[in-house]
């Protein structure tokens, strides 16, 4: 039979939908190598003649074709690539400006109260005995609390990008993610208050040349007991808070990482000084509960190192994730020997309830961005896969801030929050009047200034870094965000002790500084 050209009937074959097609037009390179014919009948008993491809057709056959057909199927099965392929995760990054401010801003808040509240409480306990007569606890403060930014928050981002491209969509899924994380950073914050401890001992040897080996235990089982019961906590509140907003419909990445500083630098600092109070007092009369305590955190390692292990997601991090944690620890602790330095002298009295604050702020602001890139990044493939989108040198402050890119946009609304935000952390200090501070117009002027340079310093570098290791093979979940808040610390210590020095140079009596 032949087919006629006019006709425009189309027929089921094998759950495909065939046009009938004009012999005329079977030889179009366009559609590949044709079989034998096949005849069937039509509804009125006509004959027409369907052709079935041997090979796939090309991108633009499949595009012509699927104009033809008005449910959209393809002319072959083997031209279906999605075939049972699920529901794609909606992507995070389709944002408006309005939108990125709106997620971020109560998150952020809520964090700035956190670091508000770690404020108040270091400007109370640091006139307690364990305190005053082993000042190394000072030291430790900066990288306990950099400790959500070297676990927590990294676990927040590495959560939020797999929650966003659908790595937690199943139930085993996210069962795996839970047990291997938590296992993960029960290992790396025992390593890491234990050598956050070593830290403190060196740093607080150098300057005075005095050595205290109780002192010395006392600082590893506070250290140590601190940074493996927060962790703890706050890794179970990190991964609710994911899985909440995915069922709320809220990029977890706008709202993780501020939440898990929220409760971060409170929890930790409060458990720092209990602990570490506690023990003190048991230095006297039983001097073997300290080492006991090491010990006891210590032994539990192979446990978590054999959870994490089991699971491939955080295999790797466990063999290669320990290089920005501990280098993050120590960038932090040389913040801690400035706060030590700087806060027992008279002429920088309110460094201990305004350091906290600071260094919470810059560093809860550049995790979000930091966290942000990284996802709009594994969007693209896998690190190392796509080198258009790491540049090779650094990027100039205007396509930082300035750019219609979506990671320049939520840059431009993340340091516009510094500001409003600040006022209001400032304003409820005063008001609970801590740090024995008067908030002076000039006083403001030097405290938004370090604020404004420390957070604009930041998320300059996180786009030059994530990209960065984006470039070299490196997951900026697992690597970023430790430098970040580091570096947020000691550069916002280091501008803050600048400020109360100056202010002390210019004879700002009218607030208190000094007095």
């Amino acid at each position: 039979m032949s087919s006629k050209p006019e006709q425009k009937e189309t027929h089921q074959a094998n759950g495909a939908v065939l046009p009938a097609v004009p012999m005329d037009c079977l030889v179009s390179p366009d559609r590949g190598q044709l079989v034998e014919p096949s005849n069937f009948l039509g509804p009125d008993g006509v004959g027409v003649e369907v052709v079935v491809l041997e090979s796939r057709a090309n991108a633009k056959g499949v595009r012509e074709e699927d104009a033809l057909l008005e449910n959209g199927s393809q002319s072959n099965e083997s031209d279906d690539t999605s075939t049972d392929r699920g529901p794609e995760p909606a992507s995070p990054l389709k944002e408006t400006s309005f939108s990125i401010g709106l997620q971020v801003l109560f998150p952020f808040l809520l964090a700035g109260f956190g670091t508000v509240a770690a404020g108040m409480v270091l400007d109370i306990v640091q006139h307690w005995d364990v305190f005053k007569y082993v000042t190394e606890v000072f030291i430790l403060v900066p990288a306990l609390l950099g400790l959500k930014g070297n676990l927590e928050m990294t676990l927040a981002s590495r959560l939020s990008t797999a929650a966003n491209i659908g790595q937690m969509d199943t139930p085993k899924e996210l069962w795996k993610m839970i047990t291997g994380n938590m296992a993960l950073i029960q290992v790396q914050a025992t390593v890491v208050g234990f050598l956050a401890s070593i830290a403190a001992v060196i740093f607080g040897w150098i300057p005075d040349g005095h050595f205290s080996l109780d002192h010395a235990v006392l600082l590893c089982a506070s250290s140590v007991a601190t940074a493996f019961i927060a962790s703890l906590v706050l890794g179970m509140i990190m991964i609710g808070v994911i899985i909440g907003s995915r069922k709320m419909g809220i990029n977890p990445d706008n709202v993780a990482t501020p939440i898990a500083a929220s409760l971060g630098d409170l929890i930790t600092l409060a458990l720092l000084s209990g602990i570490s109070w506690g023990l003190y007092k048991e230095l006297e009369s039983k001097a073997y509960v300290n080492p006991l305590v090491c010990a006891f955190f210590i032994a539990l390692l192979p446990i978590w190192i054999i959870i994490a292990k089991k699971n491939a997601a955080t295999r790797e991090v466990l063999y290669s994730g320990w290089e920005p944690v501990i280098i993050a620890m120590a960038i932090s602790s040389v913040g801690g020997l400035i706060l030590d330095r700087t806060v027992s002298d008279p002429n920088f009295a309110g460094m201990a309830v305004f350091t906290p604050v600071i260094n919470g702020v810059g560093g809860n602001l550049v995790a979000v961005q930091a966290s942000r890139i990284s996802t709009y990044l594994h969007m693209s493939g896998m690190p190392g896969e796509s080198p258009e989108t790491a540049p090779r040198k650094c990027p100039s402050p205007c396509s930082t801030f300035f750019s219609s890119d979506v990671n320049s946009r939520s840059a431009r609304v993340l340091f516009l929050l510094v500001v409003p935000g600040h006022l209001v952390f400032l304003y409820t200090i005063s008001s609970m009047q801590g740090g024995h501070t008067t908030l002076t117009p000039i006083f403001i002027v030097f405290y938004m200034t370090a604020a404004l340079l420390q957070v604009l310093i930041l998320l300059y570098i996180a786009d030059w870094m994530v990209h960065w290791m984006w470039g070299r093979d490196l997951d900026p979940d697992n690597f970023s965000i430790p430098y970040l808040t580091a570096l947020g610390d000691l550069i916002g210590t280091g501008l803050l002790a600048l400020s109360f020095h100056v202010l002390w140079l210019i004879g700002d009596r009218d607030s208190d500084v000094g007095d």
